[in-house]
């Protein structure tokens, strides 16, 4: 099962079906994989085609830090920001944003996944070509190696010794992905990814410990959230500047 958002999938495989790799038609199945039921407005990924449009991208956007969402309508800001993900295209303006509900019973439970369509503006060209995997990665490492001093500082384990081994480890694989990606642009998004699931773990050991105080809960729960907004942002940066790359919007960029 992937642990990637599911916009993320949908934005890369929706790219690679518009620079023709597979129908666009078929773009959902193979980004919904491990989704019971999909509805939605996901015919807006063939209109946004067939009006020329060349890569569809991601945001995956929290409270207070709305960075890489286009500018759209207060309806749209919460409703990606209570996902936390979207997709939108940068040329015409529109975005989709998902809503997961569960159902059967509570031992063989299902997921829906539902795409529900907003209008947003176009984003500048020079936002997007500003975008430097090189800078992207660095700033992850760097970012990655200071949050383990900190966890270290604050003697968190075993989590602390997940993330220092996370630290050396970014070269993982990427999971139901498209071929031909960017091997640097695959290897943030896997770290990233990891850096996901260590962070949920980390907060959900915790979270009923009678061994912290409150004080050092509160320190565990901010440095935990702020590492994962962190790994968020990457992903997407990563997988934004990926889709551009396949999409061949990507000229005289060569960090990839």
């Amino acid at each position: 099962m992937s642990v990637l958002p599911v916009s993320v999938r949908l934005a890369l495989w929706a790219t690679a079906a518009y620079a023709g790799q597979l129908r666009v038609e078929d773009a959902s199945d193979r980004a919904h994989p491990d989704i019971d039921h999909v509805v939605g407005d996901l015919d807006r990924l063939s209109m946004w085609h067939d009006l020329g449009e060349r890569a569809v991208l991601v945001a995956l956007p929290r409270p207070g830090n709305l960075s890489g969402m286009p500018r759209g309508s207060p309806e749209l800001i919460a409703a990606a920001t209570d996902a936390g993900e979207c997709v939108y295209v940068p040329s015409l303006g529109g975005a989709l944003v998902p809503t997961f509900e569960h159902f059967g019973p509570a031992d063989d439970q299902g997921t829906q996944v539902t795409w529900t369509a907003y209008d947003c503006d176009p984003v500048p060209t020079h936002t997007l070509e500003a975008l430097s995997l090189n800078e992207i990665q660095l700033r992850l490492r760097q970012d990655l190696l200071e949050a383990t001093a900190r966890i270290d500082a604050l003697d968190i384990k075993p989590w602390n010794a997940m993330l220092r081994s996370l630290a050396d480890d970014l070269d993982a694989s990427v999971w139901g992905l498209p071929s031909g990606l960017p091997r640097r642009a695959q290897s943030v998004m896997a770290t990233a990814a990891q850096i996901g699931v260590a962070t949920d773990l980390g907060l959900s050991i915790y979270a009923e410990s009678q061994v912290l105080t409150s004080q050092l809960t509160e320190q565990r729960r901010r440095l935990l959230t702020d590492l994962s907004t962190i790994a968020d942002t990457a992903m997407a940066s990563a997988a934004t500047v990926a889709a551009l790359w396949m999409a061949g919007l990507r000229p005289g960029h060569h960090d990839l």
